[in-house]
């Protein structure tokens, strides 16, 4: 009978692979999916604001469930107040997907002026070790919401699809890679932990075969010489 304990190891290292295999799986439909996006921005700036809206309708019923759960407490109107507010927010998001798409825009454009303008002023003053990676990244981001801001409201269509088609393709990537590599990790430690097969036995009633060598004197030992009689005797036997 085989030993349970290696049993329960191969198992637990089996139902470990496949969830290795299907966060791999997940990881390629994410990237998919970016690829798809990156190709029709125009329906992937749709689908995010959609998305994006049931999120904050699901988040204010978690709000309302919560807010009943805490009646009598200090912040139970607080509760009911962020919930009102995902309700409300969800329902216009929903109903206008376009127009929460161009307010989006138009605020990332503007939190891209921000960031660049103050990475760029903080690289010049500062002046750190790392001042030419911040500056260049200060002037990316001021290019980047300029670009956006100078092509509003028409760059509400794309941009953000293509941050959404970015983010879900840089995320499969990364499932994909985490997928592939734990599930080789596994099949490392669990060929590491398999013990070697035992040797065959040997039948019970045989008898163990006679080695040609045994009894024999080991080759490094002396074999003693047999002593030679004393020469009186010698003489005496020759008389």
């Amino acid at each position: 009978m085989g030993d349970p304990a290696l049993s329960g190891r191969r198992s637990e290292s089996r139902k470990l692979g496949r969830s290795f295999g299907w966060l791999t799986l997940l990881g390629w439909i994410l990237v998919v999916g970016g690829l798809v996006g990156l190709v029709y921005t125009g329906l992937a700036t749709l689908t995010s604001m959609l998305l994006f809206g049931w999120l904050l309708l699901v988040g204010g019923l978690v709000g309302v469930l919560h807010a009943v759960q805490s009646r009598g407490t200090n912040y139970f109107w607080l509760c009911v107040v962020v919930a009102a507010l995902n309700l409300a927010a969800g329902v216009v998001v929903i109903r206008h997907p376009e127009g929460t798409a161009e307010a989006l825009t138009m605020f990332a454009a503007l939190l891209f002026l921000t960031g660049g303008v103050f990475r760029l002023v903080g690289s010049v003053v500062v002046r750190g070790p790392q001042f030419g990676w911040t500056l260049l990244q200060g002037a990316f981001g001021l290019l980047l919401g300029l670009l956006v801001l100078f092509d509003w409201p028409s760059s509400s269509r794309y941009v953000l699809g293509c941050f959404f088609s970015l983010a879900l393709l840089f995320d499969g990537l990364g499932l994909v890679a985490i997928g592939v590599t734990g599930r080789r990790i596994v099949d490392l430690v669990a060929q590491a932990a398999a013990p070697a097969e035992p040797e065959a036995s040997a039948p019970a009633g045989a008898a163990e075969p006679v080695r040609p060598d045994e009894g024999a004197a080991p080759s490094g030992s002396a074999v003693p010489m047999a002593k030679a009689p004393p020469e009186e005797d010698q003489d005496q036997s020759s008389g």
